[in-house]
């Protein structure tokens, strides 16, 4: 590119975020690169400041400005053998819409400050046979492992978006937490918020009417227990706010083994348990674009076995259903 450049938002694009489409458009352009054009109001929509998570709508013009100069990280280059068979060797669904994989943990989804190696830069690696680069369309916490969906192509992108925001996807987590909850099957109705400056910024729960707080509402059954130091949480988020497990476990002073950021020295048993985020996305239920609804379940990673095997849990018991009426308010 030599100059700015106006494009017209599709109408296969409608209601995609921004930074998903600059993904599609300018895969080698970095997520914290596309931050900074935004804060310095480089790229535009409609001649208007916006931000990254900016829904676009049909026939709306986004500015695009010099990119000569701005200098890709991961995704620019070809990817090597060893990266492509590395993500593919996650891959543990495939159709022809999407693809699920198993992340494992401390694996960043995308790039960032000093993150240099991340999915998003590796997805060229999961085109198969086809031309088309696929997409992400949600993420998990770098230390969390687990099933991440991934769109092959930009309708099923634009669908699967779409399942996601209805909530009528069901996602099951697990989890060894500290302690055991009082109830064995509840519902967390905890509003969060974040604070802080950017780089820093921290979820917390949040007072009630506080500005800019979120409603956040988790489901969870204790399925093994080893009284009275540790349990096993199988946990639905109804709701899908960043950090929402970890901050609701903590909220409940039951806190996530592993979670140093909110789970204070509580998170951290000592002994024989590994100090990894002992968090994993385990099944999920969702229909691809054809219509038919799929489930999809991960392996647990080695260092949560190693836990499951050492406090003697079976990890090839089934999900709970998760019935209404529980209730654990704030």
């Amino acid at each position: 590119m030599t100059g700015v450049e106006q494009k017209i938002v599709a109408e296969s694009e409608q209601d995609i975020r921004l930074d998903r489409w600059f993904r599609s458009h300018y895969p080698s352009l970095t997520h914290s690169q596309l931050q900074k054009l935004l804060r310095s109001g480089q790229v535009r929509v409609d001649g208007a400041r916006v931000k990254a998570s900016q829904r676009l709508a049909t026939g709306q013009v986004v500015r695009i400005p010099p990119l000569q100069q701005v200098k890709s990280r991961m995704s620019a280059r070809e990817l090597s053998d060893e990266d492509k068979n590395y993500v593919r060797g996650l891959v543990i669904y495939k159709d022809e819409e999407l693809i699920a994989i198993n992340k494992p943990a401390g694996l960043a989804v995308q790039g960032g400050t000093k993150t240099t190696r991340h999915l998003d830069g590796l997805l060229d690696g999961l085109k198969f046979d086809l031309l088309e680069r696929p997409r992400l369309v949600h993420r998990l916490d770098k230390d969390t492992s687990g099933i991440l969906i991934i769109a092959r192509t930009r309708p099923a992108a634009n669908w699967l978006g779409r399942e996601l925001k209805s909530k009528a996807v069901k996602k099951i987590y697990w989890a060894i937490v500290s302690g055991v909850p009082r109830q064995a099957q509840a519902t967390i109705s905890i509003p969060l918020v974040k604070k802080g400056q950017r780089g820093k910024v921290r979820v917390c729960p949040a007072a009630a009417g506080e500005p800019g707080s979120q409603s956040a509402l988790t489901h969870y059954e204790v399925m093994e227990k080893a009284a009275p130091d540790m349990a096993w949480l199988a946990m639905m988020p109804v709701t899908g706010r960043t950090h929402q497990l970890r901050v609701h476990c903590a909220a409940m002073e039951h806190p996530i083994i592993g979670d140093g950021k909110y789970g204070g020295s509580g998170a951290h048993p000592g002994g024989l348990i590994s100090t990894l985020l002992h968090l994993h996305a385990r099944s999920i239920e969702i229909r691809n674009p054809n219509g038919r609804t799929i489930r999809i379940t991960a392996d647990l990673p080695e260092h949560m076995k190693k836990t499951w095997r050492l406090l003697e849990f079976d990890e090839n018991v089934p999900d709970p259903q998760f019935p209404e009426g529980w209730a654990l308010e704030n």
